[in-house]
């Protein structure tokens, strides 16, 4: 407390040093001026100001919180989402966009009815550097009160609110029997309408509830929202690998980042601004499908590792756990933590990361898949194979053991139509001829 004491009143000696200044500049300034333009000299001298104060926006940033700190242990009656049960006092958030990094980036995690949800808490609570920076907030749908008590034992742990809406959806006859997906979608649109619009915060990390996460999975985040605000062509950060089983990647891999059209979803970082964007239209079902179209990407892409930070343990879902069974409880959860955070990630900004990526995939040789899928071939550690519609991508990819459904055109992973993984000890490149105009919708 001392140090916090100090450093919040070391801010308080900077801003009543810096009005003196002001009030003696516009004192001086003022003198033989008409009084008329008073107010004008007043804003531009705030301006001028502002525009100082903006140099100094890292120690600024440690004002507003240790600030937020001292003076918020009790939310104000301004970010009370209703209902609420328990844990109500929330670290004062800091700007995103133009501004300075968030300090303060929640964890939502998107709960139901599972128990299990233990498993995901103790997982978020065992790796997280600072309950301050990283707050969690369980947002639980469906009223199950084994799963509610579950939830509040962890005290000061984390907040809880309830989705108040319990009712069942109204749905066409013939999609009654996707009602769970209605109530998955309205759930995370007032999940995150709690984070955005009545708490306030300017980011989140969106979790289920039958996720664990990877012991950097924080410091991942906390590198990586960077490039949300310096690439306007990014608008999320994944944890997950779709083709992420063990076979398929590098295992000496776990700092390797790449872009993705493709939206992996399995605990993913958003900006406000995009939430802003995609809540007016959000779905009544199948959100993440939704998400994917090219309406709603507009031709941005995602950050995701070559080694998932997060792995699911979730077999009891809407999908009656088929897809679990066949794909992901094979996903490799990365155990080699990265110091991101001493990283310099600007390699995956757009002008930086294209021309590199392309000169990559097609500088690599050019192999046919029966060549690659029994061993090396001549060529070095990297090796092209290339399709050219649709079932021949579908043949390859199940050839390989990677992922080979598509959602509007987009393969799971894909940047510019190209998977890349690994195969017995090389990286391949599957990837559409070098004059590849697009993805077409039609694909799926």
């Amino acid at each position: 407390m001392p140090r916090k004491v100090s450093v919040a009143g070391w801010g308080a000696a900077l801003f009543i040093s810096w009005n003196a200044i002001l009030l003696l500049y516009l004192m001086s300034r003022s003198r033989g001026t008409d009084h008329s333009d008073l107010t004008a000299h007043v804003i531009q001298l705030a301006e001028e100001a502002e525009a100082e104060l903006e140099k100094q926006k890292g120690l600024l940033q440690q004002i507003h919180y240790y600030s937020g700190l001292l003076n918020h242990q009790q939310a104000p009656s301004h970010v009370r989402a209703e209902p609420i049960t328990t844990n109500m006092s929330f670290p004062s958030p800091s700007p995103v966009g133009s501004g300075p990094l968030p300090l303060v980036i929640p964890i939502l995690v998107v709960a139901c009815d599972r128990p299990s949800v233990r498993r995901c808490l103790d997982s978020l609570l065992k790796y997280r550097p600072s309950a301050e920076n990283f707050p969690i907030i369980v947002s639980q749908d469906c009223g199950h009160e084994e799963t509610s008590k579950i939830i509040d034992s962890y005290g000061d742990g984390g907040t809880h609110i309830k989705q108040p809406d319990l009712s069942e959806v109204a749905v066409p006859p013939e999609q009654r029997k996707f009602q769970g997906y209605y109530k998955i979608s309205r759930h995370y649109r007032w999940g995150l309408n709690q984070i955005f619009k009545t708490m306030g915060y300017k980011a989140a990390i969106v979790v289920e509830d039958d996720l664990e996460v990877a012991p950097d999975f924080y410091e991942y985040f906390q590198t990586t929202i960077s490039l949300l605000q310096k690439d306007r062509m990014l608008w999320c950060v994944s944890a997950w690998n779709d083709n992420g089983k063990e076979a398929l990647i590098d295992p000496g891999g776990s700092s390797l980042l790449y872009r993705s059209d493709f939206f992996p979803g399995l605990g993913w970082l958003l900006l406000q601004e995009l939430w802003e964007e995609l809540e007016p239209k959000w779905p009544s079902a199948f959100w993440d499908d939704w998400v994917r179209r090219p309406e709603q990407r507009l031709g941005r892409a995602c950050v995701r590792p070559e080694l998932s930070r997060t792995r699911t343990f979730g077999r009891k879902g809407v999908s009656q756990g088929q897809f679990f069974d066949q794909h992901l409880r094979f996903i490799k959860l990365n155990q080699d933590p990265v110091a991101f955070t001493k990283m310099d990630l600007s390699y995956l900004l757009k002008d930086t990361y294209d021309p590199w990526f392309r000169k990559q995939v097609y500088g690599a040789p050019k192999a046919r898949a029966e060549e690659v899928l029994p061993g090396p071939v001549p060529g070095g550690r990297t090796v092209r194979v290339e399709y050219t519609t649709k079932d021949t991508f579908k043949a390859m990819a199940r050839a390989f053991g990677v992922m080979g459904d598509l959602k509007s055109g987009v393969a799971r992973a894909a940047y510019k139509g190209v998977v890349s993984f690994t195969h017995r000890g090389r990286r391949v490149f599957l990837a559409p001829p070098k004059d590849w105009a697009g993805y077409d919708p039609s694909w799926t």
